[in-house]
């Protein structure tokens, strides 16, 4: 008899390995696209190895999210200058015809849609192993190293741990996400041997966790003092690479979590989540009345970045912002930050109380430190922003000043009028700031919340602050 578990890993093998008939159009597809890369470059007089690689090339590939990934091995000898553009000229080329998107790693690459399936058309160098000159050189040597390692069952025990972190919002070492990468998914299968084993582990999982498959290291010490990130995955053919590198913390206890949850009560949602629905309109104000805080909204138009540039530049302007508002008294109680991709922004910060006192307390130094204490009265005594004081408390001067700013609103509008780079604002953010910013507070986000369903969703999601797999 079977156990729950094991009905519920059946039943998501069934849907996420890919049948036949679909491997056949996907191979034949692969082939089609490397050939056409192949006489591209030809066109172009670049001497390049065409290989396929990733998911499809190691036969671990979602059956409902098949991506082609095709390399351009180029000579060493290509100047770094002219490889970005050259091998974007030669995949625009190989994808004439087809939906093209322009993408950016270390260096630019080429996603299109071929026959409803995405293909990336990627450049790297034809480099021996270990004499790495681009970031993607090394994932010729992965292809190889995991192929021979992974057969058929691997691969589906693979898929399961995909489709798994898929669901739960783990899935992808885009900055977006700053989660697991496919290839370090097909890493954890061959180190612990399943997908089950892989999320028993991970639930018991505590401080650092360094996992060296090959053995690189003689002890957990010499990696320790190599690597610095929370989970480390030795690369296996590169020893001073982390495969793991692109996890935040978040996203590694976020698995840690839902790995404990998912062993606890096994449930079809880990892998896929119940579609959320939006709050109607009546619901989204209510909603956020019974919170009682300020919810404030700075959206902004433009930016038009790669994603994960997009995103590097958001996540940092996020961060200077949240300084800010604590800067200035504001209590933080999250923030985050959305995005269309295409046009629209938007930041979310909700803060305990959009208002402060006009006035706050500013603690000076003790009676023994003598010229510290004259400094202090100096500076406040009849000042224009001393409301009450100074005055000695429990050893110590006291003063009561008035606050430059008591509303959030204006203090955001102040210091974002110019687009805000003096406060750490990222460039490209900070100049579609300056020309579109627009700052909305708790009822106010229903202009934008009823125009954006995308957005609706995420702030409905925001608001009930708890995962979907949570019940």
């Amino acid at each position: 008899m079977t156990s729950p578990l094991e009905e519920i890993c059946a039943e998501v093998r069934k849907r996420v390995n890919p049948s036949e008939s679909e491997r056949k159009k996907v191979q034949e597809l692969a082939k089609k696209l490397t050939e056409k890369v192949e006489k591209a470059a030809k066109e172009n007089g670049v001497e390049a190895e065409i290989r396929v690689e990733g998911s499809v090339a190691k036969n671990t590939w979602l059956r409902d999210c098949p991506e082609i990934d095709v390399f351009m091995r180029v000579p060493t000898t290509m100047p770094r200058e002219a490889f970005g553009n050259v091998c974007l000229k030669i995949a625009r080329k190989a994808t004439e015809g087809y939906k093209q998107i322009e993408r950016f790693a270390e260096h630019p690459y080429l996603e299109a849609i071929m026959d409803k399936v995405r293909v990336n058309v990627v450049p790297c160098y034809r480099v021996k192993r270990g004499e790495w000159i681009s970031a993607t050189d090394r994932t010729p040597f992965h292809t190889d190293y995991v192929k021979p390692l992974l057969n058929k069952q691997m691969g589906e025990e693979v898929r399961l741990l995909k489709r798994f972190m898929k669901g739960v919002g783990v899935y992808g070492a885009e900055i977006k996400v700053g989660g697991f990468s496919g290839y370090l998914c097909e890493l954890l299968v061959l180190n612990y041997g399943s997908f089950i084993e892989v999320v028993r582990s991970a639930g018991d999982w505590k401080e650092r966790i360094i996992i060296d498959y090959e053995g690189h290291y003689e002890d957990r010490d010499a990696a320790e003092n190599i690597f610095e990130e929370p989970l480390v995955m030795v690369d296996p053919v590169d020893k001073g690479r982390n495969v793991a590198a692109a996890v935040r913390k978040e996203r590694l206890d976020e698995f840690i979590a839902v790995s404990r949850a998912f062993l606890k009560n096994p449930d079809l949602k880990f892998f896929y989540p119940p579609e959320v629905k939006a709050l109607d309109s009546r619901e989204l104000v209510n909603k956020i009345k019974a919170r009682g805080s300020a919810i404030v909204l700075i959206s902004f138009r433009g930016a038009t970045l790669v994603p994960d540039v997009l995103w590097g530049q958001l996540y940092k302007s996020q961060r200077a912002l949240r300084k800010l508002i604590q800067k200035h008294d504001f209590t933080v109680l999250r923030d985050n930050v959305w995005s269309d991709q295409k046009n629209l922004n938007i930041f979310i910060f909700e803060v305990e109380n959009r208002f402060l006192p006009n006035m706050k307390r500013h603690i000076g130094p003790p009676l023994r430190k003598k010229e510290d204490c004259e400094k202090f009265l100096r500076k406040h005594v009849g000042a224009d922003s001393t409301v009450s004081g100074p005055r000695i408390e429990e050893g110590r001067w006291v003063v009561y000043v008035k606050r430059k700013y008591t509303d959030v609103v204006n203090l955001v509008n102040e210091k974002l009028g110019d687009g805000g780079a003096n406060v750490g604002v990222a460039e490209v953010v900070s100049k579609a700031v300056a020309d579109s910013m627009e700052i909305l507070v708790n009822n106010e986000v229903l202009r934008l919340y009823s125009a954006n369903p995308d957005f609706a969703k995420f702030l409905t999601e925001y608001l009930e602050g708890k995962p979907r797999w949570l019940t």
